[in-house]
């Protein structure tokens, strides 16, 4: 069995992030392929933190600017360390090319942190999106990041391309890995509730995510009058992990505003409703809620940036409109549209089952993992920005993570 260190940001919460479902598909694949898994964090775990060790991984808590680290990954001489985020790669990445060189180092975006941040100030600043804000502090660590490891997996399209044009990124160091998802069948389709039995509108996302937080405002004040305008009996529920109080105070039953929180069945949060509201203005990647919108037959409203390298060519489960007026009359034109509501059902499907199959990917990223493993050296002759990169880093960050070891010590 060939071993893998996950290095986690923060403990796998399907159940609550996007992030957290495409940690859990990755460990899946890993699994299924026979390696043996580690996963180890610095943060810690809480309620909502997938049990790992009920799939027979080992877990361990991780100390940042300590040698136990150093004895940690020797004891285990991995042949594969995946950092799950940069700030990961930044933190272990020297200390994992120190103890065990010849290990394979992949580093997972799950969206580009850059892109989001420099989409975040264009928001705020209400301009355009220029090469000033786009490159950024942020873009040169995620950047140096991808350069430092052999292989990056990229959940976008739209995102594998801007590295490769914009930033011209060797395309051996890249690799695209979407949401790896199971086929949808008719049959499985039509046990969920029909058009009639459906009721209301609902979004979800972690309100500790800046884009969802700011949907839901958006929704609040811009959006959800004009809807209610046209349906006044109709609600909106908001589900999500991590409320707070200036969360739960915009829950407003009069207006049918409705803070339910974190929900342990998304299933049934979707398939219970009409229509997923999924007004984003700015971030990256592929957005869960959408897809889970998908997989249970709930079509969905959505701006450009929300549906974003999500559907290749294909119909969108819904609609996609960015202006808030058009977006509440689509909204309201398909929760009443049976036929429209149906068709942007079957397109859910149909973009499931030819952009996200797992069947498409897994076996050539374990193809690619294999073929970079056997010829690792040739691999990194190639990517000599990686190995100055490297080189530079080992000087730098291990000599202040030493200064703060031995600083803590005293």
């Amino acid at each position: 069995m060939k071993k893998i260190i996950i290095i986690g940001f923060v403990w796998p919460e399907p159940n609550s992030t996007a992030a957290g479902s495409r940690m859990l598909q990755l460990i899946q694949l890993f699994l299924s392929n026979n390696y043996k898994i580690t996963f180890a964090s610095v943060a810690s775990q809480n309620e909502k933190s997938y049990k790992l060790e009920a799939l027979g991984i080992e877990t361990n808590s991780i100390q940042l600017n300590s040698a136990s680290f150093d004895t940690f990954i020797k004891k285990i001489n991995p042949e594969i360390v995946l950092f799950d985020r940069y700030i990961t790669e930044e933190q272990f990445g020297w200390r994992v090319a120190e103890n065990c060189p010849n290990a394979l180092r992949i580093l997972d975006t799950e969206d580009l942190h850059f892109l989001r941040n420099a989409r975040f100030v264009s928001y705020k600043k209400k301009c355009e999106l220029t090469p000033n804000l786009l490159i950024n502090d942020i873009t040169k660590r995620e950047v140096a990041s991808i350069y430092r490891c052999d292989l990056t997996l990229i959940i976008s399209k739209y995102e594998l391309k801007l590295l490769k044009k914009t930033f011209n990124i060797p395309k051996q160091l890249l690799f695209y890995i979407p949401f790896l998802l199971d086929s949808i069948s008719e049959k499985a389709f039509k046990l969920y509730p029909s058009f009639e039995q459906r009721i209301n509108f609902m979004t979800i996302g972690n309100f500790k995510h800046e884009p969802n937080w700011n949907a839901v405002v958006y929704l609040k004040e811009t959006i959800w009058p004009l809807i209610r305008k046209e349906l006044p009996k109709a609600n909106l529920t908001i589900y999500g992990a991590y409320s707070s109080q200036k969360v739960e105070q915009l829950h407003n039953k009069k207006e049918g505003f409705l803070i339910e929180g974190w929900v342990e069945s998304t299933e049934k949060a979707f398939s219970n409703a009409k229509i997923c509201l999924a007004p984003l203005q700015f971030g990256a990647g592929l957005k869960g809620k959408l897809i889970d919108a998908m997989k249970y037959g709930t079509p969905s409203i959505t701006t450009t940036i929300g549906a974003e390298a999500m559907h290749q060519k294909l119909q969108w489960n819904g609609c996609i409109e960015d202006d808030p007026k058009k977006f509440a009359e689509r909204a309201v034109e398909f929760y009443k549209n049976k036929m429209l509501w149906k068709q942007a059902q079957q397109n859910g499907v149909k973009i499931i089952n030819q952009c996200y199959l797992k069947e498409k990917f897994e076996s050539k990223f374990i193809n690619q993992l294999e073929y970079v493993l056997k010829n690792i050296e040739l691999h990194r002759l190639n990517n000599f920005i990686g190995a100055m990169l490297t080189h530079h880093t080992l000087k730098s960050t291990k000599y202040l993570s030493k200064w703060i070891e031995k600083k803590n010590k005293i």
